[in-house]
């Protein structure tokens, strides 16, 4: 089951990070960021001790490149393998901003609008048994980006019964639950988070290219920006001696949760695993590069006015909120004008993991985790919530002060 919960990867740092900032010699030049460091190493390492975590690793970024990083724990117990900075973890739901770029690529090259019905290209959604706000042709691929369509939140609609299965492997399993699902509002009316409406993107893609998802995204976003560790479910051979297991964490009891699984039919929502320096190389795309040559290498993946137009914020993703915490295009966003931070979460298979940035000052953090730990720590939510106000508040402020 992916989710829009991130994320306790961060608590699992220690002080020796904040040592590793400060003698950067970039991040020497950022004022006031080792004490910010230290401080969000004390806000987690209480909690780090009550949940009991595995493993973890931590990034931060600015202008492209790594200013600090962290590895703690390990990446196996049975073969008491480390984390170390060739670790691959599963990203989950971040996944969907890869699907995001996609369908703006596709959009970028003519060959679809984001305001074209989602039933021209995925005609099984007529199907839908009850959509009492009027045909399903007024949703539109821009009411999916930005979860606003009005579909159920979990790909299966079993979510909370104790036999619930992993996730469908098949097109044809969400095919035959068309007559059973609805559209619980008015398209575009409000925010509610929905892993069913990214697999519909993802069936776009594939239909207009002729693609597997995998395969587009390979040749489409990892090869051009070298993300060559990066992949989807299964393991490469190659790559298994990095593989991060998984890990659930009761009364202090770690549980392998095993190498490797199939997210099947919803890949584009949640399938993606890599390291952490693959995942500072789509960091550094996203701030983008004051040096001509990268920027035009980055360009051909997607332009900057493309990228600025996904990080528009669309609806708050509270009810009655404001849009100082909204959801634009499959990114999330926080703050507004100079003091916005854009990213997304995710967490699946006791997997949690985070990435955010400030596209005005190409500051962004990575952080993954490997368990998911209930030793009467605070809770997975109220941590992520915490890490996102420290670098909201406290870290990424500092960068716009040069």
């Amino acid at each position: 089951m992916n989710t829009s919960k991130p994320l306790v990867a961060v608590v699992l740092l220690l002080s020796t990070a904040a040592a590793q900032v400060a003698q950067d010699a970039s991040a020497a030049k950022v004022p006031g960021l080792a004490d910010a460091w230290k401080e969000l190493v004390a806000e987690f390492k209480d909690s780090k001790e009550a949940q009991g975590m595995v493993g973890s690793s931590l990034m931060l970024l600015h202008d492209g490149k790594v200013i600090g990083k962290e590895f703690q724990g390990f990446a196996d117990l049975d073969t008491k393998r480390r984390v170390d900075e060739n670790t691959i973890y599963h990203w989950a739901s971040i996944t969907k901003t890869f699907t995001g770029i996609a369908i703006m690529q596709l959009r970028d090259r003519k060959r679809l609008t984001l305001d074209d019905p989602i039933v021209d290209y995925v005609p099984e959604l007529e199907k839908v048994g009850k959509h009492p706000f009027g045909p399903m042709r007024k949703i539109t691929i821009r009411h999916l980006m930005s979860h606003s369509a009005g579909f159920r939140g979990a790909t299966w609609p079993w979510k909370s019964k104790p036999w619930h299965p992993h996730e469908p492997t098949e097109w044809s399993q969400l095919v035959a639950m068309m007559p059973y699902t609805e559209v619980a509002f008015e398209p575009g009316s409000r925010f509610s988070y929905s892993n069913l409406g990214i697999i519909f993107l993802g069936q776009v893609i594939e239909r207009l290219t002729g693609d597997d998802y995998e395969v587009y995204i390979d040749k489409n976003i990892f090869k051009p920006l070298g993300m060559h560790r990066s992949y989807f479910d299964h393991t490469p051979y190659h790559l298994l001696r990095y593989r991060s297991n998984s890990y659930n964490v009761t009364d202090g009891k770690p549980k392998p949760l095993g190498l490797d699984f199939d997210t099947g039919i919803t890949v584009s929502n949640g399938g993606l695993n890599a390291p952490l320096p693959d995942m500072a190389r789509y960091v550094a795309f996203l701030t983008g590069s004051d040096d001509a040559e990268t920027q035009a290498r980055y360009d051909e993946v997607l332009s900057r006015s493309s990228l600025r137009e996904m990080w528009k914020p669309v609806l708050p993703t509270t009810p009655g909120g404001k849009l100082d915490r909204a959801i634009a295009l499959t990114f999330f966003t926080r703050g507004s004008g100079n003091a916005k931070i854009v990213g997304h979460t995710g967490g699946q298979r006791a997997f949690v993991t985070l990435m955010f940035f400030d596209p005005r000052t190409r500051a962004g953090c990575l952080a993954a985790f490997n368990s998911l730990g209930y030793g009467g720590g605070p809770a997975t939510g109220s941590l992520s919530s915490n890490l996102q106000r420290m670098l909201y508040e406290r870290v990424f402020p500092l960068f716009r002060n040069l």
